[in-house]
């Protein structure tokens, strides 16, 4: 527990600003409505940051999105303003962590890393990759990814020489030493941390490091040692008059106490932390005194006096909502009603317990629920902006381009005529091709809605299950995959290892959501190089959907999907050879079920083809279905073949 106020306070050290509290709604709205009449500059997206960090606290505790940040982002964007796009996600991100919506934090720190990155600022970066980090620590089950970004926020700190995130980078790594109960690394990082601390002269970095070296020191049960750095750590928040720390330093030494079972100082200290969080706003805390109070009380035998602050931390839980203590105090009460006999009160509190355990499982996979459909519509935003830029760019071009052709025939009177036919000519295949590109990125764009649609039900599905583990594990390698989707699909050619990257993640979504019915093995021939091979994106995909949901799904035994690609000069074929039950037995199963309707993926991908083929004027792009058969007639299956141009890199 003492690790968790301590991370509090450690959160203080990232956030910069002076975060005020506003007064009026009306008046916010006003601000936002003079902005958006400001010229659309640099300065108008630094003025939209600044207001954002001053009213932040006025959307954060309305559970709102922070509309100055929001209108940032879009102007950064279409401005490509790297500084701008930045510092809006960034603080964007901060926001989100505050709201614990630690998902979409972390999406947006990586996009601020992403700027950064573009920016080639390194300090910048080392901003984003710590709040990264500490966005993937407090998912409790991403710490290696934490782990991961902390340490290149350490590297790249020492090498700019920025002792606050090398102090904040240090310190994290420290945190997740202790949540994985390596208290000697733990304490190793500790000290380092503490030393930069004190040489920066930044009393309240001391004050954490120095109550989270007392926490390494609990969990190795060197409880004197414990003491000593609690005590210390003590002394430099009464010196901060620092109401938040002193609390957790008195919770931390009632805990010691009374793991040394002195608990006598265990009370005192314990009373003490109550009556200082009487100062602090967060009511969290007074419960949670009430709450270490009654378990000393119950450790003693005392039950009466147990259960009475018990009931005081559940009655003010109630009032303010804080399941996760209503759990724990009920807990705590089922089992003091066990310890004195009357085991009929303690199932009624046990069953209570219980009651909000469920109740806080089905909030956070409702909260991870929302937060992939937010994560897919802000990226879906973000793309359309860029979208609408490009085709301004587009039509800024044109145009210049319609003048220069204008001039040009007012020079060459005499070359009308023949001048004349040859532009005309020109212009007509330039607007067919144009025509054609955008038909084939929008049949692209009809491919992705229906995988996602596809692979949100079946997470749908493992939630209602009450699956909870392979829920979660399905969510990360969706959102990872969704990502790649929303990457590779803004161009008309990807390179192959990246295509064969996505189709490797999905079809290990397919074999988790099938109950590992069937296996699966990719070929590339050896003179092919995979970075420099470009191929359309998602062109592969529909036909392996075809022939696990067609083919291997309903096949007793074990079914095994073979692809294999090859490459002859410019036209690269790939061959999917599944073992399933063939067309014929495919199309029986549909009949038997009602269903008639063609497989959207097959026939946008056919489109797409089709329009291959015409924008490069060959006749090589083609797709062959075979049935595959024995000489009795009995299916062994189904090969696809697939044969598309290809673009090189050099």
């Amino acid at each position: 527990m003492f690790k968790g106020y301590f991370y509090l306070l450690f959160l203080l050290l990232l956030v910069k600003g002076n975060d005020i509290q506003a007064q009026d709604s009306v008046l916010v709205f006003r601000t936002l409505d003079s902005a958006r009449r400001l010229p659309g500059d640099t300065g108008k997206v630094n003025w939209l940051i600044d207001k954002g960090r001053s009213l932040g606290r006025y959307f954060d505790k309305r559970g709102t999105e922070n509309p100055f940040f929001q209108e940032a982002i879009t102007l950064s964007l279409r401005m490509k303003y790297a500084r701008g796009a930045f510092n809006a996600y960034n603080e964007t991100g901060t926001s989100k962590r505050n709201k614990s919506e630690y998902l979409l934090a972390a999406d947006y720190h990586q996009k601020a890393v992403k700027y950064a990155e573009e920016a080639r600022n390194d300090l910048w970066l080392c901003i984003a990759l710590n709040n990264t980090g500490v966005d993937y620590r407090r998912m409790d089950d991403q710490l290696e990814k934490a782990f991961d970004y902390h340490f290149r926020a350490l590297q790249l700190a020492e090498k700019i020489n920025d002792v606050r995130n090398i102090c904040i980078a240090i310190n994290s790594i420290g945190n997740i030493h202790l949540s994985t109960e390596k208290y000697a690394e733990a304490i190793n990082h500790f000290e380092k941390a503490l030393e930069l601390e004190r040489q920066s002269k930044n009393n309240l970095g001391v004050a954490i490091n120095l109550g989270n070296i007392g926490y390494a020191y609990q969990g190795l049960k060197k409880l004197d040692l414990a003491i000593e750095y609690y005590k210390k750590s003590l002394a430099v928040n009464q010196q901060l008059d620092n109401s938040v720390g002193l609390a957790i330093c008195y919770n931390s030494l009632g805990s010691v106490y009374q793991e040394k079972k002195d608990y006598a100082r265990a009370l005192e200290y314990l009373n003490k932390a109550l009556e200082v969080n009487g100062n602090v706003d967060d009511k969290v805390h007074v419960a949670e005194s009430y709450l270490n109070i009654g378990k000393l009380w119950s450790l003693q035998g005392k039950h009466e006096e147990a259960r009475k602050y018990f009931m005081q931390s559940i009655n003010l839980s109630l009032i303010w909502r804080f399941k996760y203590l209503l759990m724990e105090a009920y807990k705590a009460m089922a089992g003091d009603f066990k310890a004195s006999g009357d085991f009929k009160h303690s199932m009624e509190a046990l069953d209570k317990s219980l009651v909000y355990k469920d109740s806080l499982i089905n909030e956070k996979s409702s909260l991870a629920w929302a937060q992939t459909q937010a994560i897919y519509e802000v990226d879906r935003k973000d793309n359309q902006i860029k979208s609408l830029e490009h085709d301004k760019q587009m039509s800024e071009l044109r145009t210049r381009r319609n003048v220069v052709y204008t001039l040009s025939m007012a020079g060459f009177i005499l070359m009308l005529g023949v001048g004349g036919f040859f532009y005309i000519r020109h212009r007509n295949l330039e607007t067919k091709k144009q025509t054609l590109q955008l038909e084939l990125r929008s049949l692209r764009a009809q491919m992705n809605p229906h995988f996602i649609f596809n692979s949100l039900s079946s997470i749908h599905r493992f939630i209602w299950s009450n699956n909870q583990e392979e829920a979660s594990d399905y969510l990360t390698k969706f959102s990872r995959l969704m990502r790649m989707i929303l990457d590779n699909t803004q161009y008309t050619f990807i390179s192959l290892n990246k295509e064969l990257e996505s189709l490797r993640l999905y079809l290990d979504l397919e074999k988790l959501r099938c109950n590992d019915v069937f296996e699966y093995q990719i070929t590339v021939a050896d003179d092919i190089n995979e970075e420099e091979v470009m191929i359309p994106p998602m062109i592969i995909q529909p036909y392996v959907e075809n022939a696990i949901w067609h083919g291997l799904v309903h096949k007793s035994g074990r079914g095994m999907l073979d692809i294999e690609v090859t490459l002859k000069g410019k036209t690269l074929t790939c061959t999917v050879t599944d073992n399933g039950i063939g067309r014929k037995k495919a199309i029986e199963i549909k009949e038997k079920k009602g269903q008639t309707h063609r497989s959207m993926g097959m026939k946008v991908t056919e489109g797409r083809i089709d329009l291959i083929r015409k924008i490069n004027n060959t006749k090589e792009a083609d797709v062959t279905i075979i049935d595959l058969e024995d000489e009795t007639g009995k299916a062994l299956g189904t090969k696809v073949t697939l044969i598309l141009p290809v673009e090189f890199i050099f």
